[in-house]
């Protein structure tokens, strides 16, 4: 068990490693960090001065090797746009992001899974295939598409909703939240509903699949000709066995809600680190740029390793094959 642990923590740093040099990359090959960080009026003798200050004389490996350190400490620089510490605007930010892809990551396996369920084991039944009408339209639909059809409905038409923003919040030892406020909590139904909609199709299909195929297997036959009960059958034989695959795509899933809430917070103007990236590929903002591709990569790979450690609660294979 240790030695796996120990494995997987090395693969993930040499991820990291991997990822901290695509986005440093981007300060050499993407705009000039010192022309976008003086005015035109500025000398060349001031220009090659700031360029000495900032280290950006000093050879690659050197330079890598600075932003990696500097990284690992939360420090990504200063934003070309708006004047101010990276690492600032991200913990104003990533409160927003995070609760609004936990309530969505939430909503995904709370629905998805049980209607994955249903779906298999009365697979002929009514809301069953209404379910599955429902799941093809989640994935058939984009992104964008449902937001603005949910924006249109339920904001516009009916005025039951607010279309934007993220209401008011309540600052917690530094963490801002909206769920303990009203208008936080009508501002947060939209936005999560429209990242969660995917998943939650997404996991109900998969839920599905696997739980037919496993309910085909000798072993489910056996435990009905022993006379077992259909319920112990179906929760402790066939979804067990079922959730070993489920928990590789769920973790994928929930790390893809952090990444590709860019689209739902620009649609309902959600003020998070989707929407901050944004604006930072509009304005070639290379710091924010490489500080929201670091911080993804790291939520991928913690996911990943936690997904990993699952694998032995479920499967007594590994347990018994790292013995």
């Amino acid at each position: 068990m240790l030695g796996f642990i120990a494995r997987r923590l090395f693969q993930s740093l040499l991820v990291m490693l991997a990822v901290a040099l695509i986005a440093f990359s981007m300060f050499r090959y993407v705009g000039d960090p010192v022309a976008s960080m003086v005015g035109q009026d500025t000398t060349d003798a001031q220009r090659a001065e700031l360029r000495e200050q900032l280290g950006l004389n000093d050879p690659f490996v050197v330079q890598y090797a600075r932003f990696v350190a500097n990284a690992a400490q939360g420090d990504f620089g200063i934003s070309y746009r708006h004047r101010r510490p990276v690492s600032d605007l991200i913990e104003e930010r990533l409160p927003a992001t995070l609760e609004l892809s936990f309530v969505s990551a939430v909503m995904a396996l709370a629905f998805g899974i049980p209607m994955g369920i249903y779906t298999a084991l009365r697979r002929h039944g009514v809301l069953s295939k209404a379910f599955m009408a429902l799941s093809l339209a989640g994935i058939s639909l984009p992104t964008f598409l449902i937001g603005i059809l949910l924006i249109l409905v339920f904001s516009v038409q009916l005025r039951w909703l607010p279309s934007f923003g993220r209401g008011d919040v309540l600052s917690i030892g530094g963490w801002t939240t909206g769920l303990l406020t009203t208008s936080g909590l009508a501002a947060l139904i939209l936005p999560a509903i429209t990242l969660a909609l995917f998943q939650m199709t997404l996991i109900m299909r998969l839920v599905r699949a696997e739980m037919l195929e496993v309910l085909r297997t000798d072993f489910i036959k056996f435990a009905r000709a022993r006379g077992l009960p259909e319920r112990l059958i179906n929760v402790r034989h066939a979804l067990k066995n079922t959730m070993v695959p489920v928990i590789t795509i769920t973790g994928l899933q929930l790390g893809s809600i952090i990444a590709f809430a860019i689209i739902t917070e620009t649609v309902f103007q959600w003020p998070g680190m989707g929407l901050l990236f944004i604006q930072a590929i509009s304005m070639v903002d290379i710091p924010v740029m490489a500080a929201y591709l670091v911080l993804i990569a790291f939520f991928f790979v913690v996911i990943n390793l936690i997904v990993d450690l699952l694998y032995f609660v479920v499967d007594p294979r590994l347990r018994v094959q790292s013995k």
